[in-house]
Formats: C-alpha cells, structure tokens, sequence
C-alpha cells in the first residue's frame, strides 16, 4: 500500500525554527543575567554592605559614648533641664547603636547562609544553560535537516502510475 505524505506549510517549520532562535538567544542571555546578578548580590553582601555596617557600628558607638559623657556632665553640673535632653540622646544613641549592631549580625548570617541557599537554584539553572547549549541547538538543527528534506521531497515528481493488473485465478 502506497503512503502518501501530504505537506502544507515547510514555513511552519522554518518559523518555529526561527522562533527558537531567538527564544535561545534571549534565555541564554537572561541566564548571563542572573548568573551576573548573583555575583554582584554576594559582592555587595560581603563587602559594601559589611563595610557600611562596621563602619556605622564605630560611628553610633563613637556617638554614644559622647552622649553618655554629655549626661555624665550635666548629672554634674546639676542642670535639671539639661539632663532629660542629655538622657533622651543617651536612649536615642543606643537604640541607633542596637539597631546597627542588628543589621550588622544580618549581613554576616546572610553573608554566611548565601551560598547554601543559592547554590541549589544556581544548579537548576546549569541544568537549563545544558538543555539551552545541547539539546536545544540539537532540535534546531533537526528542524533545518527536516525542512531541507522536505524542500528535496517536493521538489520530486509524483511516482507514475503503475497499471493495475487484474488478479489471476493463480494469484488466488
């Protein structure tokens, strides 16, 4: 029994290749992306935000100390009004203190639990960028060998009719 292949569009097949063309392009691109990103967030952790945290450490504690000797001067002196302003910059200086000290124990937990959270997202993505250098410019080029072959088959003039010869009773 003869099979008949019937082809209706090889542009199909040439816009889907095209379109995985670009869909290669713009995922490889946007996995440059994250990988750079990645990079520049461990970065900023361990050193702009842990130098920013330090430093401001020293400054509040530079600060409290200068309240706590500006209190200590007016429970001396004996001003009564100076002293609640003095003890509110005392309590105001060590909550900024506290707060720093807080933000500084952030960067280094976070500085510490980075690359074992983000190492397993970062393997799923190596998974992608395998399947995106691979496997995808695999099916591409099936895509171009299948339209090449397709182009080839059309271009074949149909197969003569061979006469029908009636079955014989020997045939039988």
């Amino acid at each position: 029994m003869a099979q008949q292949v019937r082809v209706t569009s090889i542009d199909a097949l040439e816009s889907l290749r095209a379109a995985l063309i670009i869909f290669l392009t713009k995922a490889r691109r946007s996995l440059d992306d994250v990988g750079d990103d990645v990079r520049r967030t461990r970065m900023w952790l361990q050193h702009d935000q842990r130098s920013l945290w330090e430093g401001r450490v020293r400054q509040r504690h530079k600060t409290l100390g200068q309240a706590e000797q500006e209190l200590l001067s007016a429970k001396l002196s004996g001003l009564r009004d100076n002293l609640a302003v003095q003890q509110a910059a005392v309590r105001k200086a060590r909550a900024a203190l506290d707060e720093a000290e807080g933000k500084l124990r952030n960067v280094k937990r976070w500085n510490r639990d980075f690359d074992s959270s983000v190492d397993p997202l970062l393997k799923r993505l190596e998974g992608l960028r395998g399947y995106l250098d691979f496997e995808l410019p695999e099916a591409i080029a099936f895509l171009v060998q299948a339209q090449r072959t397709l182009d080839a088959y059309m271009e074949t003039p149909p197969p003569a009719a061979a006469p029908v010869v009636p079955p014989t009773d020997s045939d039988l």
